[in-house]
């Protein structure tokens, strides 16, 4: 029997008390029209005791599901196609399509403006990555200002056990809050803080500097930290300190990026936490990313998973995408537990090169489709050209489909955090003079390593250790799960350095503008929004 998933549990069920609480996205300058409840309303809906679960299972569904229901007639923002709009969708177009290690073969709109680096300002899917953000944020927002206590008192039916629970549910959506917005600093720069003491409506939000928005970030995660469950005492999929430690850990080891000042001796301190808080590596690497990941030993290793039911999520973003999307040509769908392939995703030459041997044989994590595919693009718009990649695949560990067994949707939690790049980050963060040992590190990459490839013979020394060697380990291992784009940035190595085929619109890559390491403010919101200015460049 599968982990519980709160998500699967009470989404089904928090359909009214969701419809009451919000509309769809017209501009994230009010909040994205999340209104509050009326007394009327508030008194009826929280009348059942259930309800309170059920809005933090809303928030945590924000980042799997597009929307209330799974027709697409209820779809969280407007203004794009539903099937684009599911925040982790959107989360992998701005993080791996942007990268080498990503190309598609749609011409969907603007989505081939991303891996080649002409994006605009008023570009679809980074204006919808922005209000996924702010949707998500005003979810919390309004969560929040319905559990404060003058409001719990206001209702006279909220026992002692129930304030109590709610209290800990604050804390969670508080830690979802941050995530979202550690994902708006990180691709947007200066954005706007709104937050529960708010005004609630048409109002416009005041524009702060990334290292504000940094620091609020960093206080709102070590008010948390200590009151939220231990590392994996949680429900599982829900926030514990686990899931705020490393958060912390990846704000600190990009924040030179962030602010211009270096944390790497903080990040250590929370990588440590991390890789002593009892996380496994899962017995298989390719476990990680199979329907049964919440049960085959790799929910060891897996800190913050992304849930997904191939029954209760009835969307096409997700992990249902990066399964369905990565099949076309000559490959089987039945082979990866799902009913049709889709033809669009796969990968560059230049990520593949980081594999000296692409078979699999020897480095487990060269998960590649070669049959009927070309290495090199010289059209992007042909699935066949471009290596296929085979990592997300909706069947157990004894080949067996998931719970859908109609092959459209799948099982498969997507690994947001794990303890591998922990151990990465470890061995990063001691190159970069932020404390830690050669030994320690080199152990660590050693364990992933020998993992990879079943034996010691992928095992280096202290001498191979660098930073470059870093930045391609930590492609190796973490392709697809939506960290490129950060790394390359952090690496220098994004937008006036590195190079990959398509980059700059031209087959065998180009440099691109510096400023493109951050996505523009969306043009809608500069025109809804007089607080906000442009993103230099844009």
């Amino acid at each position: 029997m599968k982990a519980i998933k709160i998500l699967n549990k009470l989404i089904s069920i928090a359909t009214v008390l969701i419809v009451l609480m919000m509309l769809c996205l017209v501009s994230c300058a009010d909040e994205l029209d999340l209104e509050p409840l009326s007394a009327q309303t508030s008194e009826v809906t929280f009348a059942n005791p259930d309800a309170y679960k059920q809005f933090l299972a809303k928030i945590y569904g924000g980042i799997s599901l597009t929307g209330q229901d799974t027709s697409g007639s209820q779809d969280d923002i407007a203004g794009i196609n539903g099937n684009f709009s599911n925040y982790l969708r959107l989360l992998f177009t701005t993080q791996e399509l942007a990268t080498d290690e990503s190309i598609i073969a749609w011409n969907d709109q603007t989505i081939h403006d991303i891996h080649n680096h002409v994006w605009t300002s008023s570009d679809i899917f980074i204006t919808a990555m922005y209000a996924r953000v702010y949707f998500q944020v005003g979810l919390v927002n309004q969560f929040l200002r319905e559990t404060e206590p003058g409001v719990l008192d206001s209702r006279g039916n909220v026992s002692a056990a129930l304030r109590t629970e709610i209290a800990g549910f604050r804390d969670e959506a508080r830690f979802m809050r941050a995530f979202s917005y550690w994902h708006g600093l990180d691709m947007y720069g200066n954005i706007p803080l709104v937050n529960e003491n708010d005004p609630v409506g048409a109002f416009f939000p005041q524009q702060i500097s990334r290292t504000d928005m940094f620091a609020y970030i960093e206080s709102e995660l070590l008010d948390i930290e200590t009151r939220l469950p231990d590392p994996r005492q949680n429900e599982y999929g829900r926030a514990d300190k686990g899931f705020v430690w490393m958060l912390l850990a990846k704000l600190y080891l990009n924040a030179e990026v962030y602010t211009g000042t270096a944390r790497y001796t903080d990040a250590l301190e929370y990588t440590n936490r991390i890789i002593n808080a009892g996380y496994i590596l899962a017995p298989n690497y390719n476990y990680l990313f199979l329907a049964d990941n919440d049960r085959n030993g790799a929910e060891d290793e897996i800190i913050y998973p992304v849930l997904f039911d191939g029954i209760a999520n009835g969307s096409f973003g997700g992990t249902t995408y990066l399964v369905h999307a990565a099949i076309g040509g000559n490959m089987d769908p039945a082979l990866f537990g799902v009913n049709a392939g889709w033809g669009g995703l796969r990968s560059t030459s230049a990520f593949v090169d980081k594999f000296d041997d692409i078979t699999g044989n020897t480095d487990t994590r060269a998960m590649f489709h070669t049959d009927g595919q070309t290495l090199e693009i010289a059209n992007p718009f042909d699935f066949t050209q471009g290596y296929a990649v085979t990592k997300y695949r909706n069947v157990d560990v004894d080949g067996n489909i998931g719970s859908d067994a109609s092959g459209n949707n799948v099982d498969v939690n997507f690994p947001m955090f794990r303890l591998a790049d922990a151990y990465l980050m470890y061995a990063e963060i001691f190159l970069r003079g932020g404390g830690g040992d050669a030994n320690t590190a080199v152990g660590y990459i050693n364990d992933l390593r020998e993992r990879a490839y079943g034996d010691t013979s992928g095992n280096i020394r202290a001498a191979d250790l660098n930073l470059d060697f870093i930045l391609d380990e930590r492609s190796r291992e973490l392709y697809w799960e939506c960290h490129r784009r950060t790394d390359l940035i952090r690496f220098g190595q994004f937008s006036d350095q590195g190079v990959w085929p398509w980059k700059g619109n031209i087959a065998a890559g180009r440099t691109t503008e510096k400023f493109r390491d951050l996505y523009p403010m969306p043009s809608a919101e500069l025109n809804a929004n007089p607080n906000l200015v442009p993103t230099p460049g844009y």
